[in-house]
């Protein structure tokens, strides 16, 4: 299952969708729009009405990445779903490159999408924002001690027993920072841990998402990750 979170994504999302399930017959689409103004929730259900394989999860508003997300892979979890992907709806990440991410994770449970992992592979990016990426990650590697080239990417693949063990509800985070806390708690729990290097284009349609918000709750979070961490060595018992 491909868990696409969408927000004004009516642009892309028919052609992004349609381009995934090309890819397999075992794969499903599960969009999470939030309540979109340009239409997007009531294109997929068009799309959803004719092929069975297409799902749709409509909230009533902008409620975040994260908790999309979370949404989103409880949803997959319930429909079955071996292996939950998360994807971005702008065709940033390429939908050619689920088959070696599903090929890949037969050695992991995650399986990240590694923008930094061999040199640089950003295209389209202003240099701004790829030196703020960059950094982030050097950053969140720093302070959390995460063993991974790309802390914030966000085109990753999981096995259903790692989403299983990991209580969804405590992550509360959005945007860089569910990222990175999502993969903290994979490494907390001893998850094997993969990375996958891809081209990450910048989106062909729409408006980013990003905000200084997304960036200033990505710096405090690496913080309140690890000092969690100390604190649950020092109080086993205290596991949330």
């Amino acid at each position: 299952m491909v868990v696409i979170p969408t927000y004004n994504e009516r642009d892309n999302i028919e052609k992004l969708v349609r381009e995934i399930l090309s890819q397999s017959g075992d794969i499903e689409t599960l969009i999470v729009d939030d309540n979109s103004p340009d239409g997007t929730g009531q294109l997929v259900d068009a799309l959803a009405e004719g092929d069975r394989r297409i799902h749709v999860i409509h909230r009533p508003g902008k409620l975040g990445l994260g908790s999309a997300y979370r949404d989103g892979f409880k949803c997959a979890l319930r429909a079955g779903a071996d292996y939950i992907f998360e994807m971005d709806a702008d065709f940033s990440h390429d939908p050619a490159m689920i088959p070696l991410f599903l090929e890949k994770i037969r050695g992991y449970d995650v399986v990240i999408g590694s923008r930094y992992l061999n040199g640089v592979s950003v295209v389209n990016w202003p240099l701004r924002r790829l030196m703020l990426s960059y950094c982030a990650n050097v950053y969140a590697r720093t302070i959390t001690g995460l063993e991974i080239s790309d802390c914030t990417g966000g085109f990753k693949c999981f096995r259903r027993g790692v989403l299983e063990s990991i209580d969804l509800d405590s992550i509360k985070s959005d945007g860089y920072s569910f990222q990175i806390e999502m993969n903290y708690r994979c490494k907390e729990l001893g998850f094997r841990i993969g990375e996958l290097p891809i081209i990450f284009i910048d989106r062909r349609a729409g408006k980013s998402k990003m905000s200084k918000t997304i960036v200033r709750e990505a710096v405090f979070m690496v913080w309140k990750l690890k000092i969690g961490s100390l604190m649950r060595k020092i109080n086993p018992m205290r596991r949330k």
